[in-house]
């Protein structure tokens, strides 16, 4: 019986080995590659294998008949196929279609800037805007270290790609922002309103935003404010400039807070140290205040409040440009108040809601007066002094609502649509000193719908289509604007991007504010061209565009010298192309982060009383930044500097000719180039303790160090024969600060999160 075994046992293994079926063949993506690891077995068996590094996999079967084959990998789309297993052995090479995934699959990039805690390529994040040498921890400054922004000095604003910074407009979660800047005063750029550190995202789109926004013709800033503080925090400031301080109240549960900031600027002591070149006769002093709220609705709902007021007063006297005894005076005092609310909520597994409120009110009381020697006023009734002294009250409001909801589709595919209506109303009360008195309103109930889709093929190609449709009753006239973008991933590095799209902007408030006898606005309008290649890899970042821009419908000025009227109409047009380049790399020197950013620009314009197309007067040729950030870990120190450059920005004097019946160009010509090289120092000790979560931070700014003469443009005089430069209230800045934080470790937000 024992001798008989060995025999059984082989009997029984030929039986088997005949009973078993081969399955093999190659695994690959859409692309043809292979793909290593990926999980082959027969539905509801234990019959299977693994592919290996070529992508090939073989593995034997008992079954037969027709049988299912599942294959799976992550990244792919499950594969399912049916096979007859009849004893023969079964080839089958497969081609695995990818699902795509938020850290693989592509971004379209085209003409836009991420920068959030969940983006991967992440450019500019609050901690990169405070620390960049220059740009004072102000969000639009530190934008102009990007391509596609102009180095313009003598106005606030984003000047992007040939446009005004009217052009660009501000979202703070969704909805559109009035007055982000401080109201303007006459050849002097002023900061915006925020704090950075308000906000954990920032997209910087020079072109082809998405149609979720609209109203901004040439580039849109679009920011996301932070949900729940991690603890319960304090700060103290004092500065050259001024005090401020905050406080952070975290729930014990973790599910809300709520905190308070008031900041007090006064440039007396400052000013007192470095002389400015216009006579502040008001020294500018600022009051800021801010309230913010925010609590959890559910696991992934959040509501979140915040709350601004701003109330600032200057005087700035400089010499007057038509006389050589005369000054003007200017003053001003402002009055800010923003509120947004926002809600955001996940209902269901697919569909999320995203809901924002916001008002906000800007009063603006200015006066202006033709004074003498002795700072006293002066009475000249004859042109053209009868209109240099001047009250005007500006009080304008806006109220909004927005709701987007947004549905997935399959894999990262979703639809997106909404709708937004925005309340504007704006009110001018002018008056002189020879009886010339004007009051006049401008109210504009604005509605918009839109919807868009991101459409995601595979990992590598993916499309975002959209539209908006608009309606504004001042205009009593609407509007359809298209936008689609394309990106195609060449490898998992490096990507290329395409956006088209068409933009519309109402008119400025200004001019439904004036007195016109002859009105017929139109929207204005431009279409977008932008191709796009980015490559990114760890610590390293590529980007290199090129964009076209046609404008339609720009605003018209002209006058009737006869009967001194003024009309106004939508018959200018313009264009602007260009390419940029942005290079940041952080890995090639130790503890060193830098980036390059280079623009070249070709743009002209026929617009306002251009009496026919020019380069308009803020457009440089060519604009390049490079920013250097030096970290000392073990002595908690960051060293930066920032180097600007561009080339000479073209002036006019635009007059009217009787002879000719119109506007042309009397004198011009280009102002030297712009340089400016800018450091700062932020050093951070602990306060107390080893293991203390309590920070003192000193921080030391220096702008424009080497003192390189800086020439915006120019001003002439009423007959043409006198020009004056527009020059920086200084040839320097300098700040000093030191900022106490209790309870919040900052170390690793000044220092580690740039490593």
């Amino acid at each position: 019986m024992f001798k008989l075994i060995p025999i059984l046992m082989l009997l029984l293994s030929c039986f088997f080995s005949k009973a078993q079926t081969t399955v093999s063949g190659k695994i690959k993506d859409n692309k043809g590659r292979a793909i290593h690891g990926a999980s082959i077995a027969i539905k509801n068996t234990y019959d299977g294998g693994t592919s290996d590094s070529l992508g090939h996999y073989q593995f034997k079967t008992t079954e037969k008949g027709e049988q299912t084959l599942l294959v799976t990998s992550i990244g792919y789309k499950l594969y399912e196929q049916k096979v007859n297993i009849a004893g023969a052995a079964v080839s089958l090479d497969i081609t695995m279609k990818e699902e795509p995934n938020e850290l693989t699959a592509v971004v379209i990039t085209a003409g836009s800037f991420e920068a959030s805690d969940t983006k991967r390529a992440t450019v500019l994040n609050p901690i990169d805007i405070v620390t960049t040498a220059g740009a004072n921890a102000d969000v639009t400054s530190a934008l102009k270290t990007l391509p596609g922004a102009q180095q313009v000095g003598e106005s606030e604003g984003l000047y992007v790609r040939g446009g005004t910074a009217a052009e660009t407009k501000v979202f703070i979660d969704g909805t559109l922002v009035n007055n982000f800047f401080f109201s303007s005063v006459p050849g002097i750029a002023q900061r915006g309103r925020f704090n950075p550190f308000i906000f954990k995202g920032t997209v910087f789109s020079s072109g082809g935003y998405s149609a979720l926004y609209g109203q901004a013709l040439s580039s849109a800033v679009i920011l996301e404010s932070v949900d729940l503080p991690e603890e319960t925090s304090a700060t103290l400031g004092v500065s050259t400039v001024g005090v401020s301080g905050g406080y952070q109240q975290l729930a014990k549960n973790k599910k809300s807070s709520w905190g308070v900031n008031y900041s007090y600027t006064n440039l007396a002591a400052y000013f007192a140290v470095v002389k400015q070149r216009p006579d502040n006769f008001h020294i500018p002093e600022f009051h800021n205040g801010e309230f913010n709220f925010r609590f959890k609705t559910s696991k992934t709902g959040i509501i979140k409040y915040y709350g601004y007021f701003n109330y600032n007063q200057l005087g700035v006297r400089r010499p007057d440009i038509d006389s050589i005894d005369l000054k003007d005076a200017f003053s001003l005092t402002n009055f800010n108040v923003y509120n947004n609310l926002s809600w955001k909520e996940k209902l269901g597994k697919k569909w999320k809601l995203n809901m924002g409120l916001s008002y906000s009110n800007n009063v603006d009381k200015i006066r202006n007066e033709l004074q003498d020697q002795s700072n006293q006023l002066v009475d000249l009734p004859m042109v053209p002094y009868n209109t240099k002294s001047f009250h005007v009250k500006a009080n304008g409001d806006l109220a909004q609502v927005k709701a987007v909801l947004e549905r997935n589709l399959y894999g990262l595919s979703a639809i997106r649509f909404g709708g937004e209506y925005m309340y504007f109303k704006d009110k001018s009360n002018y008056s002189d000193r020879y009886n010339s008195n004007a009051v006049t309103n401008a109210t504009d109930h604005f509605k918009a719908a839109f919807a868009e889709a991101d459409v995601y093929v595979t990992n590598d190609i993916a499309a975002k289509i959209g539209g908006r449709l608009e309606q504004s009753s001042l205009l009593d006239k609407a509007n359809i604007a298209p936008r689609v973008s394309l990106a195609y991933k060449l490898n998992r590095q490096s990507q290329v991007s395409l956006a088209y799209g068409i933009f519309y902007q109402k008119p400025e408030k200004d001019f439904f504010l004036r007195n016109y006898a002859y009105n017929d606005l139109r929207y204005t309008k431009a279409s977008h061209y932008i191709a796009n290649y980015q490559k990114i890899s760890s610590g390293h970042t590529l980007r290199v565009e090129a964009f076209y821009k046609k404008y339609n419908d720009l605003v018209k000025t002209y006058t009737d010298f006869n009967n001194i009227t003024d009309s106004i109409g939508s018959a200018g047009f313009g264009e602007a192309k260009g390419i940029e380049l942005f290079w940041r790399d952080k890995k090639t020197f130790k503890d060193v982060d830098y980036w390059i950013s280079y623009s070249y620009l070709n743009t002209k314009r026929d617009y306002l009383n251009y009496p026919y197309a020019l380069q308009p007067n803020f457009a440089a040729d060519h604009t390049a930044n490079l920013v250097v950030k030096k970290f000392i870990t073990k002595l908690k120190t960051q060293l930066g500097a920032t180097y600007s450059f561009a080339t000479g920005r073209p002036y006019y004097n635009i007059r009217y000719d009787a002879a000719s019946d119109k506007y042309n160009v009397a004198d011009q010509g280009k102002t030297i180039t712009y340089n400016n090289l800018s450091l700062s120092v932020n050093y951070l000790p602990k306060i107390g303790k080893k293991d203390s979560k309590n920070f003192i931070v000193f921080v030391f700014l220096a702008n424009n160090i080497l003192g390189s003469s800086q020439v915006f443009g120019y001003n002439y005089s009423y007959n043409g024969m006198r020009k004056d430069p527009i020059l920086p209230t200084a040839r320097r800045f300098f700040f000093l600060g030191c900022f106490m934080s209790f309870g919040v470790d900052r170390t690793d937000d000044v220092i580690n999160s740039n490593l």
